[in-house]
């Protein structure tokens, strides 16, 4: 059996806390939320921290609520409490659809948010629904806080604008009234990680779109979304041939790699697929349909 190396512990008494023990113990340091990404790396030594610190603790990092015309998830919240809650249902179906097929039971229990979107992995769900939501971070340091739009927070593959010192404290999602929305996945099997999967969001008013989102993971699309898709939509009738059309085109701003879930083209199929029957079905439960 693989098992970590040495590490030492710490349990964070609040966020300040947290960021203190991070600007002491720096580069060497990782913080500890669910632990499903981290753990196994830390198994497979590909990941050697000297130190782990805690958040578990943090009830500041707990709780979805709304804020003027936003809806905020502290970075603790988990998978299972984003799929059990009222107000992210209320507003958009897509949390409960992506959610329902992230992993298992096991992992929605104890993964969280702000650990799934701080590992940014390129096959992440809940980075593509945030990026089809146009949602943004609130990172806070020993200096304070700062917003930032998620669209700019993933670098790329594992890689964050997070600094060494600081924290994933917030995720924040427009409100967006009568707005539709979607999510769409292959997997090879339940729970398994996506072939490709895609997230929209849909605003129809006086019978053209007036707003919408397109995120897709899984399938190399830079910053998981598909800006010139989303563009060519505005304005426009939710048609089938206008829906087909942005659909290619969130396809053509992909460029995945061939791997045990498929090659290329099944992949860019799959984007093209999947994203015009997510539009399909947000267009159609727009409120303004």
């Amino acid at each position: 059996m693989q098992t970590p190396a040495p590490v030492d512990y710490a349990r964070a008494t609040s966020v300040a806390d947290a960021i203190a023990l991070l600007e002491k113990h720096g580069e060497e340091a990782r913080l500890l939320a669910g632990g499903h990404s981290l753990l196994p790396m830390m198994k497979l030594r590909l990941a050697r921290p000297e130190i782990l610190i805690d958040l578990n603790d943090l009830d500041e990092l707990r709780g979805i609520r709304i804020e003027g015309d936003e809806i905020v998830v502290g970075a603790m919240v988990t998978h299972a409490e984003i799929l059990d809650s009222p107000v992210l249902a209320e507003h958009y179906a897509i949390f409960r659809e992506a959610e329902k097929v992230i992993a298992d039971p096991i992992v929605r229990n104890k993964g969280t948010i702000g650990g799934s979107m701080c590992q940014a992995d390129p096959s992440e769900d809940l980075s593509a629904v945030g990026s089809a939501l146009k949602g943004s971070v609130v990172i806070q340091g020993s200096g304070g806080k700062r917003t930032l739009a998620l669209r700019e927070f993933h670098e790329g593959p594992y890689e964050t604008k997070v600094g060494d010192a600081e924290i994933l404290t917030e995720v924040r999602f427009p409100i967006r009234p009568g707005a539709g929305s979607a999510y769409e996945k292959v997997e090879r099997r339940v729970g398994d990680w996506p072939v490709a999967s895609v997230g929209v969001f849909v605003v129809v008013a006086g019978g053209v779109v007036t707003d919408c989102g397109i995120g897709l993971t899984a399938v190399g699309a830079e910053h998981f979304c598909a800006p010139d898709a989303e563009a060519y939509l505005i304005g426009k009738a939710p048609t089938e041939e206008n829906l087909a059309a942005a659909a290619q085109l969130a396809a053509d701003a992909c460029t995945p790699y061939a791997d045990q879930r498929g090659p290329v083209d099944y992949k860019l199929h799959l984007a093209c697929e999947l994203t015009l029957r997510a539009l399909r079905k947000a267009a159609a439960s727009s409120q303004g349909a």
